[in-house]
């Protein structure tokens, strides 16, 4: 018995190191994907660029312009985005109601320039949303916001834009905002990190939250689809979050090395790279787009019926607790299941212990484990990690 304890201590023990760490999400919970190691140069402008090309603007403008701009179309306020957690309460709308009616300032605007002169918002849809929806709710089909919850304002507890004076209704048309415009023809890499570095209450813009607003198109109702799909809920166990966009990240990468084949990977700019697919994405005909979907479905299908419930995690021998989902993981699993045929990807599933204890076996490898740990943009890491993968099925269905 107490070498039976021994070795369930020693277990657990080893199990421990294994312990991967998760992105969190708004709340601080986990958002049940593994957090990535970035390298240094991450955030940094790589690609060499002209400074005269850099054109950010800023405006002093109008509720009553940008409810204007609203009323057209001109403005793109991603609205996929009002579905997510996090969205704010009456109470917050409220409140930023009455600051604008205190004449107290509220953070800036940030917004990316479409060729059309359209403008994307990317950093302040809360505030933007909640103000249409006071005073003009129609323009973003919501219903009216009642006011509630105030500091100061407690007189106007439970009224509308309507039920305020005519003077108070133009104090709030004619209040100023400041806008930060990225203006059309600025480098898409140096607009990506300039919004990386934005703050929403101090919380920093997710990559993928970026890529959303600053690329309007077909794009975004595609990985929205799939991400919210049985298929890759199933797949991931129904454990990667929807709030900062993760699970549609892990979309794209994989439509991304669908669309470029890993062998011809060549940059050092990753984030460039998906928000390339997405610009391909929204160029491609609605046939291919569906031909994409289809494939994607089908390699979560065969995925989780090879891995089981550790499909796209690292599963090392002697492991016990379940790791996260490993992004790097998931396109190279899913992307070399879809180069398959159907008769191959069967062949693997009933063969799918070999792959399994093949996969074990190769997490063993320092260089494919860091491949899909740190710095996973990196070309060569890139080109290791789907390589290897593709030797483990290959191998498997040479021998069944």
């Amino acid at each position: 018995m107490a070498g039976q304890d021994e070795s369930a201590s020693q277990r657990v023990s080893q199990d421990e190191l294994f312990f991967d760490p998760q992105e969190l999400g708004a709340d601080g919970a986990p958002t049940g994907v593994e957090a990535e190691q970035v390298s240094e140069d991450a955030d940094r402008i790589t690609t060499p660029f002209d400074p005269e090309s850099i054109s950010i603007e800023t405006q002093s403008t109008t509720v009553d312009l940008l409810l204007s701009r609203l009323r057209e179309g001109m403005i793109d306020l991603a609205p996929d985005f009002q579905r997510r957690a996090g969205i704010w309460s009456d109470v917050q709308q409220s409140r930023l109601i009455e600051s604008l009616l205190l004449r107290i300032p509220v953070a800036s605007l940030y917004m990316a320039q479409q060729a059309n002169d359209d403008w994307s918002v990317v950093d302040g849809i809360q505030r933007l949303t909640s103000i249409a929806r006071f005073v003009e709710p129609d323009v973003v089909g919501m219903t009216p916001l009642t006011l509630r919850g105030l500091d100061y304002l407690e007189q106007f507890h439970g009224r509308g834009y309507q039920d305020l004076t005519g003077r108070l209704r133009i104090r709030l048309r004619e209040t100023q905002l400041v806008v930060h415009i990225i203006k059309h023809g600025t480098p898409e890499a140096v607009k990506f990190n300039v919004f990386s570095r934005i703050n929403t209450g101090g919380l920093p813009l997710t990559r993928q939250e970026i890529r959303h607003a600053m690329i309007p198109g077909p794009a975004r109702g595609v990985l929205a689809e799939l991400a919210e799909s049985p298929a890759f809920g199933d797949a991931t166990c129904y454990s990667v979050s929807s709030e900062r966009m993760a699970d549609r990240e892990m979309v794209l990468r994989f439509l991304a090395f669908r669309l470029q084949p890993p062998a011809d990977y060549r940059t050092y700019d990753f984030d460039q790279f998906l928000a390339d697919a997405m610009h391909r994405i929204n160029g491609l005909a609605e046939a291919q787009r569906a031909e994409l979907e289809r494939e994607f479905r089908q390699a979560m299908g065969s995925a989780e019926a090879i891995f089981g419930e550790q499909a796209f995690r690292k599963l090392r021998h002697g492991q016990i607790r379940k790791s996260p989902i490993n992004k790097a993981l998931f396109e190279a699993v899913a992307v070399n299941l879809a180069e398959l045929d159907q008769a191959d990807r069967n062949r693997l599933v009933a063969s799918r212990h070999e792959v399994v204890e093949g996969f074990r076996d190769l997490m063993n490898d320092w260089d494919f484990e860091r491949s899909i740990s740190v710095a996973t943009g990196d070309p060569a890491k890139v080109r290791r990690r789907f390589e290897e993968l593709r030797k483990l099925y290959r191998g498997v269905l040479e021998h069944a």
